[in-house]
């Protein structure tokens, strides 16, 4: 198997790990046994609201060298972030992950740049410099669409963690994009309910509750928006590039889109995490062999009677 090797001694998966006070851990425990209705809905908020550090990060990080604009979606200001003409120049549009910012992409602009790209980038709903509120996997692709609408087709979409998912969300609608690379990419979106009710100390049977609400609020079942759905019927050339080593999201979770994308290839990364990997200079140096046109990572293969293998 194909893979990349970190060269750092430090351990990855640490790096930005959310840690939840214990406190805040017993308060869920105790809630979910006496006040169970209460605690869902404080769990409810707290899930579909981004971290107050995307905010701080965001405007920490320097703009200065980008064209900042912003892009109306769903009533909500969404700040922009462009390098180059990308109305004149093929454009590689990054669609970041949860509680994370735009400007995350950074890592990859000089590169991009040099290759002969201009460069988009976005705060999806609720993160950045945008209002903080809670969102959702419909708006966030939504949030995709209307950043796109604004400069037509990209050459490329690279997307990390949940930004996966939301990504194939936006094309399964009709974005439209020559390449795609997914970086660590989330697929299931209760499964990941499932780590976050894990993470606060929230009874699983409570996980549940909170998935009733939300789709309650959204009108779809949170079931029919896991990527399996989807994915299988997209016929844009894919990478996707997952960490053997991910503690946030399983590598099993990226395999599955390589499985399921038609002609989808994965490159399977090691002691990188799901961070790190976003910004990693050889993960960078593969996807622009990846929009060069090279046969990068492996084609994963699935059938009836082979439901997994390396081809």
């Amino acid at each position: 198997m194909e893979a990349l090797r970190s060269s750092s001694p430090v351990k990855s998966t640490i790096v930005r790990k959310p840690a939840v006070p214990p406190p805040l851990r017993w308060a869920f425990r105790a809630g979910s046994l006496v006040a169970p209705r209460a605690t869902v809905r404080h769990a409810s908020r707290l899930f579909a609201t981004p971290m107050a550090s995307s905010r701080s990060r965001a405007i920490a990080a320097s703009s200065e060298d980008a064209t900042v604009g912003q892009v109306e979606s769903c009533g909500h200001a969404i700040t922009t972030y462009a390098w180059g003409d990308p109305v004149t120049q093929p454009y590689v549009l990054f669609v970041h992950g949860w509680s994370s910012f735009g400007l995350r992409c950074r890592p990859w602009i000089e590169p991009l740049r040099a290759a002969g790209y201009a460069v988009v980038s976005f705060d999806l709903p609720g993160h950045g410099r945008n209002a903080r509120c809670q969102t959702n996997l419909p708006a966030c692709a939504a949030a995709v669409a209307d950043v796109a609408r604004q400069y037509g087709p990209a050459a490329a979409v690279v997307a990390h963690s949940m930004g996966g998912a939301v990504t194939v969300l936006a094309l399964r609608d009709g974005l439209a994009a020559g390449r795609v690379v997914l970086v660590a990419p989330s697929a299931d979106m209760r499964e990941a309910g499932n780590r976050f009710g894990r993470m606060i100390g929230l009874a699983h049977c409570l996980v549940g509750r909170m998935f009733e609400g939300f789709e309650r609020q959204i009108g779809i079942r949170v079931d029919q928006l896991g990527i399996h759905h989807y994915v299988p019927a997209l016929g844009v050339p894919a990478l996707v590039v997952h960490d053997l080593e991910d503690e946030d999201v399983p590598w099993e979770e990226g395999e599955r889109y390589a499985r399921l994308w038609p002609g989808a290839r994965l490159l399977s990364t090691g002691g990188l995490g799901h961070h790190r990997i976003a910004g990693d200079p050889a993960v960078v140096e593969a996807s622009l062999r990846f929009l060069r046109g090279e046969a990068v990572g492996q084609r994963v293969v699935s059938s009836p009677n082979l439901p997994f293998g390396i081809a």
